[in-house]
Formats: C-alpha cells, sequence, structure tokens
C-alpha cells in the first residue's frame, strides 16, 4: 500500500512542477496549439497556448511508478509493464499527431488513417502479448482473461483470441479517440480523467484484498497483479491531477493528443486487465456521451442531408453555443463523470456484497 501513496504523491509533485517547466520550454519553441476555425469563437483566444503537455503526465507517471517499486524493493509485474507501454505507446502516437499540428501551423495532425494505424499497432500489440501464454504467471494466470468481463469474468463464455484481440483493439482505440473528443475544454478532460483513475486505484486494492491468491472464497477475484495495477493508476492520477493545476481555466497548456490519446488507452487497459471492461462504460460514461454525441450528430446530418442534433459536437461545444460559461460547462461535465464514477463503483461493491450474502 506504500507504493500506491508513494507513487501517486510523487506522481503529482513531478507533475506539478514538471508542467510549469513545460510551458517555459514549449513557450520558448513557440510550440502553440492552433484552433479550428469552425468552433466557439472565445476560443480562438487560446491560440498559441502550449501545447504536448500530455508529455508531462506520461513522463511523471512512468518515473513515479518505477521510483516506488524501487522505494519499496518489489520488481514490476507483467501486467504494469503491458500497461506502461500501452500508455507510452499511445502518448507516442499522440506526440506525433501534436508536432505535426505545430510544424505544419494547421489544427488537424497525423491524417485520420495514419493516426488509426499507430493505435491499431499499439492495441494489437497489448492483446497479443496480454493474452500470451509466455506471459502467464505460476497459477497459469495470463495478464488479461479469455473471457469477456463486467464486474468479473463471464466465464460461461470462452471467447476466441483473434476475437478477443479484436475486441481490445475496439476498447484501446475507442475510449482513447473518446478522451481525445472530450479534451475541448479548459480542465474537463484532466478533470474526468484523474476522478476515473480514482475509481480503478479503489478497484484495485479491492481485487487485491479480495484476491483468490490471498483468501480463496466464493467472492474472490481472479485478476492477476492487481495491487501493481493500483500502483500504476495511482501515479497516472496524480499526475493528471498535477497537471490540472496549469490546465484549469484559463489554461497556460494543453494535453494535446499525446495526453489524451495515453490517458484513453490507459483507461482501456485498466479495464481489460482487471477483468472489468464493460464497467468501464459506466464509470467513464462521460467519455461514452461524448463520442456518442459525435456519432449521432455525424449520422443525422448524413441521414437527414445538412440537419443537426446538436449546434455542435462533441456535447461540450453545444452547451458552449447555448451561452454557458466555459467553467460551468466543465464544473458540471465534472459532477456527471463523478455521478458516473459513484455509480460504477457502488455496482463493483454492490456485486460483491451480493456474494458473499
Amino acid at each position: 500500500m506504500r507504493a500506491i501513496l508513494f507513487a501517486g504523491g510523487l506522481a503529482l509533485i513531478l507533475s506539478l512542477l514538471g508542467t510549469r517547466v513545460a510551458i517555459t520550454m514549449l513557450s520558448r519553441r513557440g510550440y502553440g496549439q492552433e484552433i479550428r476555425e469552425d468552433g466557439p469563437t472565445s476560443h480562438h483566444t487560446k491560440r498559441g497556448t502550449p501545447t504536448m503537455g500530455g508529455i508531462v503526465i506520461i513522463g511523471a507517471s512512468v518515473l513515479a511508478y518505477f521510483a516506488a517499486k524501487l522505494a519499496t524493493g518489489t520488481v514490476p509485474s507483467a501486467s504494469a509493464w503491458l500497461l506502461l507501454f500501452l500508455f507510452v505507446g499511445l502518448g507516442t502516437v499522440g506526440f506525433l499527431d501534436d508536432f505535426i499540428k505545430i510544424v505544419k501551423q494547421r489544427s488537424l495532425g497525423l491524417r485520420s488513417k495514419a493516426k488509426m494505424i499507430g493505435q491499431t499497432v499499439v492495441a494489437v500489440a497489448f492483446g497479443a502479448l496480454a493474452l500470451s501464454p509466455m506471459l502467464e504467471d505460476d497459477r497459469g494466470q495470463t495478464p488479461a482473461s479469455h473471457h469477456i468481463s463486467f464486474l468479473r469474468d463471464f466465464d460461461r463464455w470462452e471467447v476466441p483470441t483473434v476475437l478477443l484481440v479484436l475486441f481490445i483493439w475496439f476498447m484501446v482505440t475507442g475510449f482513447s479517440n473518446a478522451v481525445n473528443l472530450t479534451d475541448g475544454l479548459d480542465g474537463l478532460a484532466a478533470g474526468a480523467t484523474t476522478l476515473v483513475f480514482g475509481a480503478f486505484v479503489l478497484v484495485n486494492v479491492w481485487q487485491y484484498n479480495q484476491s483468490c491468491a490471498l483468501s480463496p472464497s466464493a467472492s474472490c477475484y481472479e485478476v492477476r497483479d492487481p495491487l501493481d495495477l493500483a500502483v500504476v493508476s495511482a501515479a497516472i492520477m496524480g499526475a493528471t491531477f498535477g497537471f490540472l493545476w496549469w490546465n484549469a481555466s484559463p489554461a497556460q497548456i494543453f494535453m494535446g493528443d499525446t495526453g489524451s490519446l495515453a490517458l484513453g488507452g490507459a483507461l482501456a487497459g485498466l479495464a481489460i486487465l482487471t477483468r472489468t471492461e464493460l464497467l468501464l462504460v459506466i464509470i467513464g460514461g462521460l467519455f461514452v456521451i461524448e463520442t456518442l454525441s459525435v456519432m449521432l450528430q455525424v449520422g443525422w446530418f448524413k441521414a437527414t442531408k445538412g440537419k443537426r442534433i446538436f449546434r455542435m459536437a462533441p456535447l461540450h461545444h453545444h452547451f458552449e453555443m447555448l451561452g454557458w460559461e466555459q467553467v460551468t460547462v466543465v464544473i458540471r461535465f465534472w459532477i456527471i463523470a463523478g455521478f458516473f464514477v459513484a455509480a460504477g463503483i457502488g455496482l463493483f461493491y454492490a456485486e460483491w456484497v451480493a456474494g458473499i450474502g
């Protein structure tokens, strides 16, 4: 448990101080954000704000995790290595996207096909390794399960490996893009992801305390390396929280695709490795709503030849166009994110209580 507190606290400090340094360095180099011309006019004042702040989130998280392992004298688990690979890998794809935006001075970076190829390579590699027999522990468990899960595995249906890798690809690309879509207002994505990573810290700690490897029972959890996943979760939560100090309105730096793709992918990775894949739809409900708003807008626009459901998508821009202040939208969306997190944790705990009743 000391490693969890150490990783979270150190990541917060590193991010808090590192982001200040990043703002200065990126500003000197002119690495500023380009703004969509079709977006709310209030966003035009943000042009030139330093971006790629996700580098700090990733760096602080990784450094804090390994420092915690060194301080406690423990070895990183296979699950943690895989989650960090996914986190850093998708961050690298996002970095390339951000860098191209800066170099070419446009609001669009990598072409959508190139970005999807990058996300696919990382997601498929993660899925294949997480299911590989080479990474089985002494109890025969692979980091990811060969079943689909909600609060725990659906044991009746073992899914073929190829289909599971496709499912993992869908989850990773879906949630990395969902957080990317949500990252449109100062502090919105950073605050919401902090809440969700905090939820996974609780889930992982509970799974460790009720692990079948430690105390077999009718309601125990067959999850590999839950305590180490809690350390990674705490590190990312702390780093994102520290970044929020500088990202809150008016933002002095943006996380960019570097941060949003990495954070979204890490959420999907945590759900996969903790056997709570479908629970992520509830805990991360805000990101699901934001993504659905875009899908509905595009689908309705094409079906009706030009009509719109929302004034602008993703959903947070719709409320901006209605006249809501940015800060009002962000705080209310944080409340919505908190509601989904509370609902997900409540379901998780209620299922365990029912299992011992």
